[in-house]
């Protein structure tokens, strides 16, 4: 199994935690991003990829790269989406982690929030991640590596 991060959009604090991670249970790390990123040098398991600017070209990385079996750290619904079509697991920064059963849900919600979002009837988006988002997505992510780990 390897993890791949949607790193664009990714807090820092979540890629720390991701780093632990990867290194407790030596497991290999791709961020995909359009910007230059820094890795641990002292662990050559993770490392970074840059894509070229464009929309959606980190996405198209990350679904043509995995295999099933896969995790991928993304905020964004609709990859979420189609990496678990292609029969890996998607968890978000705050601890969601997408199934076939509820990613379907989720992408409705999106897109009905955007729809309103345009209209005008809501505006802004999801609050900052918080202390709280940062120990579910851990624990999400703990939970996700241990079940790996004993399958």
């Amino acid at each position: 199994m390897q993890i791949w991060v949607d790193a664009d959009a990714c807090p820092t604090v979540i890629r720390d935690i991701l780093f632990r991670a990867a290194a407790r249970v030596g497991c290999d790390m791709t961020l995909v991003a359009n910007r230059g990123l820094r890795t641990p040098a002292e662990n050559p398991r993770i490392r970074s990829v840059r894509v070229s600017e464009g929309f959606n070209v980190a996405d198209q990385h990350i679904v043509a790269s995995l295999a099933p079996g896969d995790l991928v750290i993304t905020a964004d619904i609709p990859l979420a989406a189609e990496v678990v079509e292609a029969g890996a697991f998607a968890l978000n920064p705050r601890g969601e982690l997408y199934t076939i059963e509820n990613v379907r849900q989720a992408l409705a919600a999106r897109d009905l929030l955007t729809e309103l979002r345009s209209d005008g009837l809501v505006s802004g988006g999801a609050p900052p991640i918080g202390q709280a988002d940062r120990q579910r997505f851990a624990n999400a992510l703990d939970r996700f590596l241990t079940s790996r780990a004993s399958a």
